[in-house]
């Protein structure tokens, strides 16, 4: 009796000093996030990466020691900054970086039992089939394309008001020596502000899928990645991704709020399936000598023009019709015997 009595203490024990380690570390994560969200109000250079990485201790928190820690994390921290700055920062911090950071935490930790396999010692326990990679990356797309288009709507109602808006932004940026524009600087103006949806969705898109695999690599490296890391070259989108973006396709040309919508889900998958294009090009260079050579000056092109990202995500495309990946795969002859 003296021994089961024991035993519950320390198992109550144990489990409040978990309950205060996870606590503390909401406290960090979610003060480092708030932190860095609200260093863009002092208009440093600096604080733009700052901002771009507010997600980060989120889901660091979230795949190191579970969703419940970044849940907490990020409910005090949308707390203090509405406390601080009122309601709408609150509202934009939740909405782009608290609720994205937990959800995609918690996709990234889901697993379930597929085998029975060997655990070495013996025993056998259930072989883990992990949340899909290319799952994660149409998750982010989704986050990045209702957080671009709730952007929009604090612009105004409507594709009217909201083009006036963007209008009177850049023509502030301009400066009032600028009011009188000739017909080359209108046209340049109306092609901003017809590329400004897309463009802050493929931002947003590339930022959260930045961040999510920058904490995977964080808690990886530290030992509390509670998964095995993922194949990313084998990341592929569902089949159902490629019909919704010929929706959103098809929907750019309605005109009005429906537009914009369609603008910001389409730049959103593009992003993605340029995302898979990479994979792919990093499964049809595995034969090669130079594959760091030729994968760094594919990036390195990529970062410096960023229009050729385009063609990696036609590559993505084409990989989902025709299974490029597939095909090499099954080509390749198999590996040598160890002996």
């Amino acid at each position: 009796m003296v021994e089961v009595i024991e035993t519950t203490s320390n198992r109550s024990k144990g489990a409040g000093q978990l309950m205060i380690r996870i606590f503390l570390i909401a406290f960090a994560a979610g003060c480092a996030s708030a932190l860095m969200f609200a260093s863009i109000i002092s208009g440093a250079l600096i604080s733009v990466l700052l901002f771009c990485l507010a997600p980060l201790p989120l889901m660091v928190a979230a795949i190191g020691w579970g969703p419940l820690s970044a849940m907490i994390g990020g409910v005090g921290a949308a707390t203090v900054l509405f406390a601080v700055f009122g309601l709408p920062y609150s509202a934009a911090y939740a909405i782009t970086v608290a609720l994205p950071s937990c959800w995609l935490g918690h996709l990234a930790l889901l697993g379930r039992p597929i085998a029975s396999a060997s655990l070495g010692n013996g025993t056998t326990g259930p072989d883990l089939e992990w949340y899909p990679v290319g799952r994660l990356l149409l998750w982010t797309a989704g986050f990045a394309a209702v957080t671009s288009f709730a952007a929009l709507l604090t612009l105004g109602t409507d594709a009217g008001g909201i083009t006036d808006s963007l209008r009177r932004f850049l023509l502030r940026m301009l400066g009032p020596e600028n009011t009188a524009l000739g017909s080359e600087t209108e046209k340049w103006i109306d092609l901003l502000i017809a590329s400004a949806p897309p463009a802050a969705a493929a931002a947003a898109m590339m930022r959260l899928t930045l961040n999510l695999w920058l904490s995977g690599k964080i808690t990886a490296t530290s030992g509390r990645l509670q998964r095995p890391w993922p194949d990313l070259k084998g990341a592929a989108l569902p089949p159902m991704t490629l019909v919704a973006l010929c929706v959103a396709i098809a929907l750019c040309f309605s005109g009005g709020l429906t537009a914009f919508l369609g603008k910001i889900v389409a730049s959103a998958l593009m992003v993605a399936f340029a995302l898979t294009g990479f994979a792919v090009l990093h499964t049809l260079t595995l034969a090669l000598k130079a594959r760091a050579f030729w994968l760094g000056s594919t990036y390195a092109i990529v970062v410096l023009f960023g229009w050729p990202m385009l063609a990696v995500a036609l590559l993505g495309l084409a990989d989902a019709l025709f299974g490029f990946r597939e095909r090499y795969l099954r080509s390749r002859p198999p590996p040598l015997p160890v002996r």
